[in-house]
């Protein structure tokens, strides 16, 4: 078993694991190399699962001891039961789906909970890249050129809240991060999330 040392985890990761009560089913979809999975394990003593597309992911869960196959958000959801797991998590992948909103509802039909985070693309610094040097940014938190990405469906935290409304989503929880992964004051409306949230993570469930 590998620990995960969770004084240099990733705060979005801290602020997931945070959100799943202890001794929870626990599925990861986009797991990447199991480092969520393996802080839930070990921090909140989870019985998780995971799903990765990429082959070297699965091979680095499977090193870790994870129980993980290989699958695809787009496709495979559809093969799972309602209420198989008390929490389905997608972690910065919704994204790099195909239907988003068809992969959403399938997290609240599989888990009684759903866990997603994502990119902010309504985050002020995108704004004034686009606005001062008219071209697709590329930051930390989305690292790629417009021609190479993963990433094809960019939203708004505001999209995001959009989303939920149509598929009947309950918001639990929310959380916007700033640039350096601490999170924006709980007091400030929506439009000010919007701007200075880098990230944002919403515990859902549904109505």
């Amino acid at each position: 078993m590998h620990a995960v040392d969770t004084a240099t985890a990733r705060l979005d990761f801290l602020l997931l694991a945070d959100m799943v009560a202890p001794g929870s089913k626990v599925l990861d979809i986009g797991c990447g190399d199991g480092t969520l999975l393996s802080l839930l394990r070990d921090r909140k003593g989870v019985d998780g699962r995971g799903i990765e597309i990429s082959r070297e992911g699965v091979n680095a869960c499977l090193a870790k001891g994870l129980p993980v196959i290989q699958g695809d958000a787009d496709t495979d959801l559809a093969d799972y039961p309602d209420d198989a797991f008390d929490y389905v998590i997608l972690s910065q992948t919704i994204q790099a789906t195909r239907q988003p909103k068809i992969v959403l509802e399938h997290l609240l039909r599989i888990g009684r909970r759903a866990i997603v985070s994502f990119p902010n693309f309504g985050h002020w610094r995108v704004r004034l890249d686009l606005l001062v040097n008219g071209r697709m940014p590329v930051t930390d938190n989305m690292p790629y050129s417009w021609h190479d990405t993963p990433n094809i469906h960019f939203c708004t935290i505001r999209d995001f809240l959009t989303l939920c409304t149509e598929v009947g989503a309950q918001m639990e929880r929310a959380a916007a991060l700033d640039a350096g992964g601490k999170p924006v004051r709980m007091m400030l409306p929506w439009w000010a999330w919007n701007m200075l949230g880098e990230q944002a993570v919403f515990l859902l469930k549904r109505r």
